[in-house]
């Protein structure tokens, strides 16, 4: 792994810390949340589209291979989501408020090491494919530190915790990087349509999911799509 790939795998961890320390001095309304994760969706859903996609074609692994990963990362992305349901349910029946945030902030760990191995499988995949994720969940990063603020986690916790998990999202992409370099083909196709619906899941069950909370206005649907222009005019930019 040489030093460019080490450097750009770094930026989404420092972006994570960055985030933590926004949100120890600024909690934006939930109407800007709402705006800000419709941006990230967009430029997410422009990384997978534009990026991971054709990367995937471009591996010529066999279909079996490549569907049979998917539905791998899809149940494992359901089964995240059933496991953090259960830890909110027992949290509330037990009535223990810090039990519900401990279990959320776990689930919220094993995702950005999702992330971090996907960006590891884009970088042994070679290309642009490395860099085009790890600037593109960067964006998700930034504002996880905002979606952590709460009643319970505050200031310079939410600092510490947002570092915690930089850390976490550089150990798993440099771990995916050195499993999977000089991979077959067929390894590196599975790991990035296994990538493909972990993103997919990021975008329709969490982003997406958080801003329809609050009532949303009209331009927010202009706003996804701008996160995607944003991204893909920087993609066509660097042709």
């Amino acid at each position: 792994m040489n030093a460019h790939a080490t450097m750009i795998m770094a930026v989404p961890a420092a972006v994570a810390l960055l985030g933590g320390i926004l949100a120890a001095f600024w909690k934006p309304g939930h109407q800007t949340r709402s705006l800000i994760q419709h941006f990230a969706a967009g430029v997410v859903l422009a990384a997978l589209a534009v990026e991971l996609l054709p990367e995937i074609e471009r591996e010529h692994a066999p279909g079996w291979v490549l569907a049979g990963s998917f539905a791998l990362g899809s149940l494992f992305m359901y089964g995240l989501k059933l496991w953090t349901l259960r830890l909110e349910h027992q949290a509330a029946a037990s009535g223990s408020a810090s039990a519900s945030g401990q279990g959320l902030l776990m689930a919220t760990f094993i995702d950005v090491a999702t992330d971090g191995f996907i960006i590891g499988a884009g970088f042994a995949a070679g290309g642009e494919t490395g860099t085009i994720l790890a600037l593109g969940l960067s964006v998700e990063l930034l504002f996880l530190g905002l979606a952590l603020v709460s009643d319970r986690m505050t200031g310079w916790r939410i600092v510490a915790i947002s570092g915690a998990l930089g850390v976490t999202v550089l150990g798993f992409a440099v771990l995916g990087n050195i499993l999977l370099t000089g991979a077959s083909h067929a390894l590196i196709g599975g790991a990035l349509a296994f990538s493909a619906a972990a993103l997919l899941y990021l975008v329709t069950e969490e982003l997406l999911m958080e801003a329809h909370t609050v009532e949303e206005k009209p331009f927010s649907t202009l706003v996804l799509f701008g996160g995607f222009l944003a991204f893909w005019g920087i993609q066509l930019a660097g042709r």
